[in-house]
């Protein structure tokens, strides 16, 4: 019999819930399949392709605690996504970053252009004229970088489509560490859901709510390398109960403030270091 790769549908009313479901049926159902990166001692991970569906990505409780890092960490992902907090970083001729998502979304370079390209300010140009437009689309990957570089980036592309005053978001990956990456994934795309549909409502006038979202990955995979880790977040899902697996925002809200006051600190050291204002890292 023919091999064929497992596929998983998830649907889930939260966030925090899809990601569950998927990791949980990934490790029940993914195929065993060896990666580039295994150590001889490795076991084959697990490996599937999946949709998850979220009817309602900020409904409570929204973060899921076996989240990777910490809330810290969490926010600065998710800065680093939304607003571009670390795109200096990227200068791949010093061996440093090759890239970041918001620098593909909101700074798209192409040989031959003369100006980067605006995805973001795109996508809302298409759905504040045709709101039921399918040409809403941001892309990440550029085949002319990309295909043989080291890190290769995991994102390929955002599509945007509003239904009944709602924008829904779908985000198509090629590859996603399910156990390791996929929420942080998840959180900060949907922040970035929130982010455009706030600006479309401004742009015409009508608030326009964040709808449905759903995260399609080619490749979601957990790596043999720390099955071991994993074993423990099984046992907590089996041990726990759901509200003591997840953080309800406002409950952590506190913890998020500290946070971003600690990276705010940090983004202002790092200006300075370069030689710029503080008055300029606001225009920004």
């Amino acid at each position: 019999m023919q091999f064929q790769l497992p596929t998983i549908h998830v649907e889930a009313q939260t966030l925090a819930e899809g990601w569950e479901k998927a990791v949980l049926a990934a490790w029940e159902r993914g195929a065993r399949i060896a990666t580039q990166y295994d150590r001889p001692e490795d076991p084959p991970s697990r490996d599937a392709s999946v949709m998850i569906a979220v009817a309602d990505p900020f409904a409570e409780p929204r973060i899921h605690r076996a989240m990777p890092g910490g809330l810290y960490d969490l926010e600065i992902y998710r800065q680093e996504v939304l607003d571009g907090i670390h795109d200096h970083w990227v200068a791949p001729e010093e061996g440093k970053w090759q890239y970041t998502y918001h620098q593909r979304f909101a700074g798209y370079t192409v040989p031959g252009l003369p100006e980067p390209v605006d995805q973001i300010q795109y996508v809302v140009d298409t759905l504040s004229e045709v709101p039921h437009s399918r040409r809403a689309q941001a892309v990440i990957w550029k085949p002319w970088e990309d295909a043989g570089i080291d890190d290769p980036a995991c994102l390929q592309r955002l599509w945007f489509r509003i239904f009944d005053d709602h924008l829904v978001l779908a985000a198509h990956m090629r590859s996603n560490d399910a156990f390791k990456a996929a929420y942080m994934n998840m959180y900060a795309f949907t922040d970035l859901q929130r982010a455009v549909a706030e600006r479309i409502s401004e742009r015409i006038g009508r608030e326009i709510k964040v709808g449905q979202y759903n995260h399609v990955v080619d490749s979601f995979h957990i790596y043999g390398s720390y099955f071991e880790d994993f074993e423990g977040f099984l046992k907590s899902v089996e041990a726990r109960t759901w509200e003591q697996r997840t953080y309800r925002t406002e409950d952590v809200q506190i913890l998020i403030d500290e946070a971003r006051e600690k990276i705010r600190k940090g983004i202002e050291k790092e200006a300075a270091e370069r030689g710029e204002s503080p008055e300029r890292l606001q225009e920004e």
